[in-house]
């Protein structure tokens, strides 16, 4: 079944609202990824972030019932992009690649790409767009997440 999850982000202040999150409704998280975990953090940089921004969130996840409330912190420009209104997206767990492609071209038709549908070093298949109405979408394929 296809599911739907808001997806939060934050201008360095993830880890705090999460554990206030966390406090409040229960549970423990499902992920919890730090910038400088990524394949790419090699000598202090992961790709364009710094390592004052390496310990950073770059993905929470947690439980809430049928649901997952996700986030992450925004870093550099996409921080100083940062305000009200563009502070979340709708993140869609596809059951195929198939469907992930349809859905993700149908909603990015007159919308802007931020990150194309690829493989990622996680193990999903994943982009971002926004579509014509200025909405954030983060499509996500799982195998080992969508039976």
């Amino acid at each position: 079944m296809m599911t739907l999850n808001p997806y939060l982000n934050f201008k360095g202040n993830t880890e705090e609202a999460f554990n206030f999150y966390k406090s409040v409704f229960g549970g423990e998280f499902a992920m919890l990824m730090r910038y400088k975990d990524m394949p790419q953090h090699e000598g202090g940089e992961a790709g364009n972030i710094s390592n004052d921004e390496s310990e950073k969130i770059m993905h929470i996840a947690l439980p809430i019932g049928n649901s997952v409330l996700m986030a992450t912190d925004a870093v550099g420009a996409m921080a100083d992009k940062l305000s009200s209104g563009n502070n979340f997206s709708i993140s869609i767990n596809a059951q195929s690649k198939a469907e992930a492609e349809r859905i993700f071209n149908g909603l990015s038709a007159d919308g802007n790409v931020t990150m194309p549908l690829a493989d990622t070093f996680w193990g999903a298949y994943f982009g971002m767009l926004a579509d014509k109405f200025g909405v954030n979408w983060m499509i996500n394929y799982d195998e080992k997440y969508s039976k």
